[in-house]
């Protein structure tokens, strides 16, 4: 899968050509003081939220990237993803990848979708107005001034990275928290991952859980594209994540039969078997140490940076990250570039698991340049005007209870027929859609029916009435 990089925050903010770090007015552009539009102006369009300009989140392309979803074989499409180009203000871009899982993870992926990057903006917001109340002298550097002190400087660099910070930890919290109290969606076996990133300027800043991966395309010293994981894959094999789970009284452990997928267990039932250790929903495992609380991390980009890809596991299960960055440093066009890479994905599902249900794949990248294809090239590929268009405009759109459909996902899979699973003798398998079929446009979520590869879920929980004492 490649190298994996460390979480922790970088702290210089320096712009792509000249390296020149934090200032007053970088916290200015990122924290509002130079915005062209204001909070208000979203807040004022939250009832019409598919119509906000530059806001994609169906297969095409922006001035800056281009998306693509395709759904596995397991039913409804349970991914969803964004790109939001002049999110807070010129220049900053917020892209997201999320995979749901269980009944209703499609449900469950799209309302994060459209909720957190409102909520995180609002925490963006609520901190400007704390910050430039608070009077603090330290991030009062003179710009123009030609002696920096080390010392202020610095300050301003930690205060950046701390308000970030802070907004993703309370935006995750909030999302989830809404999720808990939906009176429209069931979370309690389903749930969703998330991948997102806010770039500004040469910033990128990070938050995420579950096990949708970021990596960055970049050049090195030899002029030759690389992959960098800029994400972890937070599953219940890492030590750190299995032992908080432990000592909340859940349990972790993988099935005889796919030895190399740890599993989240309820500590009274052999369920549900979920294969990540972060999550938005799954509330029947929140006490037993599943968690909501994001990885955040900030990097300073560079000109060899060239590209990020933001994609769920149905992408990550089959190519490695250097294959990735190969398929999209070298596609055509980079409109194409999202589409080419989930049809490589889909054909490495054919050859390395013919056997096995592919999963649903969706992958946003992101140019650091700036620079897209023309419009006739893009027509090339198969998206027309108009589809670039609807998805400026949100002429396709959906609602929370799904009766709008679009392409959105769900998870990994081992070979397996149903025949050998009788031979097994494993847990039986009566999982999301089982039970409750969820049905959208005709279509249900058959996730563990027949032939699958290690699954989010193993089966849903069945609560009786007295459940067993700790």
């Amino acid at each position: 899968m490649g190298g994996c990089v460390s979480t922790s925050s970088q702290s210089t903010c320096s712009s792509r050509s000249n390296g020149e770090k934090f200032s007053p007015s970088c916290l200015e552009m990122m924290f509002g003081r130079k915005r062209t539009r204001t909070f208000s102006d979203h807040i004022s369009k939250l009832q019409h939220l598919a119509s906000i300009p530059n806001r994609i989140f169906t297969n095409g392309r922006s001035r800056t990237s281009c998306i693509f979803t395709q759904q596995g074989r397991k039913g409804i499409n349970q991914d969803a993803m964004i790109v939001w180009e002049d999110y807070m203000a010129d220049d900053v871009t917020f892209c997201g990848v999320f995979d749901g899982h269980g009944p209703h993870g499609h449900l469950v992926a799209r309302k994060v979708r459209d909720a957190l990057p409102l909520k995180l903006l609002s925490f963006l917001q609520s901190n400007d107005i704390k910050k430039n109340g608070s009077g603090a002298n330290c991030c009062h550097v003179n710009p123009t001034s030609d002696v920096v002190d080390p010392e202020k400087n610095g300050c301003v660099e930690d205060q950046v990275d701390m308000l970030w910070r802070e907004a993703f930890l309370k935006s995750y919290k909030a999302m989830d928290k809404d999720l808990r109290s939906h009176p429209n969606l069931d979370c309690f076996c389903s749930g969703s991952t998330a991948v997102t990133i806010v770039k500004q300027g040469s910033n990128l800043f990070m938050g995420y859980i579950g096990d949708s991966r970021a990596i960055l395309g970049s050049k090195d010293s030899s002029d030759k594209m690389v992959a960098v994981q800029l994400t972890v894959d937070l599953k219940p094999d890492l030590p750190r994540e299995a032992e908080r789970i432990k000592r909340c009284k859940g349990r972790v452990f993988a099935l005889q039969d796919e030895p190399e997928v740890q599993r989240v267990w309820l500590p009274f039932d052999d369920a549900p078997g979920l294969a990540m250790a972060r999550a938005f929903g799954d509330f029947c495992l929140k006490e037993y140490g599943v968690i909501s609380i994001p990885e955040f991390s900030h990097r300073v980009l560079t000109d060899r940076d060239k590209f990020i890809v933001l994609a769920s596991d149905g992408v990550w299960d089959v190519l490695s990250n250097e294959e990735v960055v190969e398929i999209v440093s070298s596609a055509s066009t980079r409109s194409s570039a999202a589409r080419i890479l989930v049809e490589s994905a889909a054909r490495e599902w054919k050859s390395k698991y013919p056997t096995s249900k592919m999963d649903d794949c969706a992958v946003v990248c992101l140019f650091l340049d700036g620079k897209m294809d023309s419009e006739s090239d893009y027509e090339d590929q198969g998206f027309s005007s108009a589809t670039l268009q609807s998805n400026h405009s949100g002429n396709v759109a959906e609602s929370d209870d799904g009766q709008h459909s679009e392409p959105s996902l769900q998870r990994n899979f081992t070979v397996r027929s149903s025949e050998e699973n009788e031979t097994y003798k494993r847990i039986p398998i009566e999982v999301e859609g089982n039970a409750e079929t969820v049905v959208a446009e005709d279509m249900s979520w058959s996730g563990l029916e027949g032939v699958t590869r290690v699954n989010s879920l193993v089966q849903l929980p069945r609560f009786s009435e007295e459940r067993p004492r700790p």
